[in-house]
């Protein structure tokens, strides 16, 4: 990481539509390790790139369904237990989507994880895009009380975790949201100042997947 993108090699190319050149890289060492800031923002770019294709047509093909940002919580917990919480949290959320009473036909989810006020902890949470039909707000909506219980039913927890679910209006580009779901995983400033919870953190997430698709193919790109 320390040496991550010291060498760039660009080349002059020739923008066809302001008739300039422009610079393209060429060639780059990257250290490709996961949670490198430089490498964690270029595969953001990609996946990033990837919705920015995708996204639009699905509006198109759906244009009367609507569309609502989800976030969804747990409590803090020990570095060292954070691979066991966030595959409880995986479960958790494939068990929602298998409920009757999830009515998304698509969605986006990213998992983000954040150093716990206390900066010793850590704080693994879902951010989700999701597409709703048309009759969402008038049969099968779900008040924020009833989401909060979904989510501890299949967390299967004995507290009442934090949700936040926003609509987003029909005016509104959906796309707008594809910086917030599709950012790093780990904030650069929870990266540095603490040698060992990084370390930590890097192993608790070897393996471990951050963002995933589901529902209508096109959302899922095949």
């Amino acid at each position: 990481m320390r040496i991550c993108s010291e060498l760039l090699k660009f080349k002059l190319v020739p923008d066809e539509s302001e008739g300039i050149l422009k610079l393209k890289l060429l060639d780059a060492r990257f250290c490709r390790v996961r949670h490198c800031p430089v490498c964690q923002w270029r595969r953001s770019l990609m996946w990033k790139a990837r919705a920015y294709k995708i996204l639009p047509q699905v509006v198109t093909d759906y244009p009367k369904h609507r569309w609502l940002f989800i976030t969804l919580t747990v409590k803090n917990c020990q570095i060292k237990e954070l691979k066991e919480n966030l595959d409880s949290i995986n479960k958790a959320f494939k068990r929602l989507t298998e409920l009757k009473a999830w009515t998304a036909k698509g969605w986006v989810k990213s998992i983000e994880v954040t150093k716990g006020k206390d900066g010793v902890s850590a704080h693994p949470h879902l951010h989700i895009l999701a597409i709703v039909p048309p009759s969402y707000f008038s049969h099968g909506y779900l008040s924020h009380v009833k989401c909060v219980a979904l989510w501890q039913q299949c967390l299967r927890i004995d507290y009442q975790p934090v949700v936040h679910i926003s609509a987003i209006a029909k005016h509104h580009n959906p796309s707008l949201l594809i910086p917030e779901i599709l950012k790093y995983q780990v904030k650069e400033s929870d990266l540095v100042g603490d040698r060992e919870w990084f370390l930590k953190l890097t192993r608790q997430l070897r393996k471990s997947r951050a963002i995933a698709v589901g529902g209508i193919r096109s959302i899922c790109g095949n």
